[in-house]
């Protein structure tokens, strides 16, 4: 028989499983919803000493107790970090932890990442090991629950009875760090993805294509995905699905990431223009692409300056400025007379945009310093989830520059993305970029999660009367400029270079 033990995220316990555990042993398993110290009816149990370990000794106590020959531990949110340091203490016990829209934490990280507000989480920091009397961090109120996670599928009333029986997280619980041994890694695990959340097979796919070592372990064969059409509570929207999708994980069912060993990576691929090379100069991050005749005439150029997304680790190599599809953008433009910039930003994590436009901001400066550019005419690129760079430049364009392009961006942060700076938000930031011409190549099968961005961008350009040049790409993918060698690829990114160089050039 098989035992399930369901922990649940922040601020709320074991009632948030019941449907699921009513399914799992109609089934025929065991299923234990698992309310943890200080949340729920144990509140009485917690103190100001009540941290991550305490939580890990409350799943202890469930594992030693259980007789199933195979026990599954199932952490939804930050439910996976107390899940994953029990099976550390407990691996001989353990046949699969499934990762319920729940992250991959490693060994020293924090739960306290999760926290949506980067005003809280600088001040439980600052406190963390503090004996002040604040040592519980109240839920959100009924408003900004989706900013822990996305509501989709889940009715007004079921969010309010999530507010309602919500209750305050100890803070310890959230900054002491996780301690994992090399045991939990040898473990095999199932990823169920929410996809209204922000999460996908897809995405994971392409993680694991740009080749950041972090995520290589995914393509383990002992690991496993599902996706589910839902928001970041499935217990609560889709409890029969989850309840399935649990068993069919325990039996060793689901989606496997193939490492394609002898295939090149999507970003690695030929540009889909027949580009010749031009002269290129390296300053620190900064490549400059110039055209053939710069040095021979006496009038400086305008230029584009190409931000790629990310997150991308540092250790990947090529790094950005180095794919083919940047370095053939870069060409191209200088190929028709502009100077093409390429960069390598430090968007390593998601909580690195601020670094990241800090870098982008230098790089322009440097570029409009050059005597060889026009420092009056200046247009950004940004690509797939630098897009969310462009908002500081929509929030306040200054006069040189003339044109903002996105080509398969993310235009807000995903649901699930809580560590970006709220300022990233071009839906937003748009409401204030003027006449500033914006030109968004989106292709018609992008990712429903990224799509959405897209909309809400669109939707919002429309109200304030933005200057919004739309380019579709026919059966075109995210990333198409080295996936999608077709002739209306090649027409669309024909007219969105012919677009910002008309801009630029009045």
């Amino acid at each position: 028989m098989t035992a399930f033990i369901l922990v649940a995220g922040a601020h709320t316990g074991g009632w948030i499983w019941q449907a699921v555990a009513d399914r799992l042993r109609e089934s025929g398993a065991q299923a234990y919803p698992v309310t943890l110290t200080g949340m729920g009816d144990r509140g009485h149990a917690a103190g100001a000493d009540t941290d991550l370990e305490t939580h890990i000794h409350d799943l202890l106590r469930v594992i030693d107790r259980t007789d199933a020959a195979e026990v599954v531990l199932v952490g939804h949110c930050y439910g996976i970090y107390p899940v994953l340091g029990a099976a550390d203490r407990r691996p001989e016990r353990i046949a699969r932890i499934v990762h319920l829209d729940a992250g991959m934490p490693q060994d020293g990280d924090q739960a306290l990442t999760l926290v949506p507000d980067q005003a809280v989480r600088d001040r439980l920091l600052h406190r963390a090991g503090s004996a002040d009397d604040d040592w519980r961090i109240p839920p959100p109120p009924l408003e900004e629950w989706q900013r822990w996670g996305s509501v989709a599928g889940l009715s007004p009333a079921v969010v309010a009875r999530l507010a309602t029986h919500a209750v305050p997280q100890p803070v310890g619980t959230l900054t002491q760090p996780l301690r994992l041994s090399k045991a939990v890694s040898e473990l095999p695990r199932t990823g169920v993805l929410c996809t209204a959340n922000g999460s996908s097979i897809a995405m994971v796919e392409a993680l694991v294509g740009l080749g950041d070592p972090r995520f290589q372990v995914l393509t383990d064969p002992r690991v496993s995905f599902f996706e589910l059409d839902t928001g970041h509570w499935p217990m609560l929207s889709r409890p029969d699905e989850v309840a399935e999708t649990l068993v069919r994980a325990a039996a060793g069912e689901g989606h496997r990431v193939a490492a394609k060993v002898n295939e090149q990576p999507a970003h690695l691929r030929p540009f889909l223009m027949d580009v010749p090379e031009r002269p290129r100069e390296r300053v620190g991050r900064v490549d400059l692409h110039l055209p053939d005749d710069l040095a021979e005439v006496d009038h400086p150029r305008p230029a584009v300056v190409f931000v790629h997304g990310g997150p991308v680790h540092p250790d990947v190599r090529p790094t950005p400025r180095d794919w083919p599809g940047f370095v053939g953008f870069g060409r191209y433009v200088a190929g028709m007379g502009a100077v093409g910039v390429t960069l390598d930003h430090r968007l390593h994590d998601l909580a690195d945009y601020g670094r990241a436009a800090e870098d982008i901001a230098e790089a322009v400066d440097l570029v409009r310093a050059d005597p060889r550019v026009d420092g009056d005419r200046v247009a950004l690129w940004c690509f797939s989830s630098g897009g969310l760079l462009a908002a500081d430049w929509l929030a306040a364009p200054p006069p040189w520059l003339r044109c903002v392009a996105a080509s398969y961006p993310i235009l807000a942060p995903l649901p699930n993305w809580g560590l970006v700076a709220s300022r990233f938000r071009p839906a937003d930031a748009v409401r204030t970029a003027g006449r500033l011409p914006i030109v968004l190549t989106r292709v018609e099968l992008e990712r429903a999660e990224i799509a959405v961005t897209v909309e809400e961008f669109l939707a919002a350009a429309e109200k304030c009367d933005a200057d919004v040049e739309v380019i579709d790409v026919p059966l075109g993918h995210h990333g198409f400029e080295t996936i999608d060698h077709t002739e209306q690829a090649r027409h669309a990114l024909e007219r969105a270079v012919r677009s910002v160089l008309e801009h630029l050039r009045r």
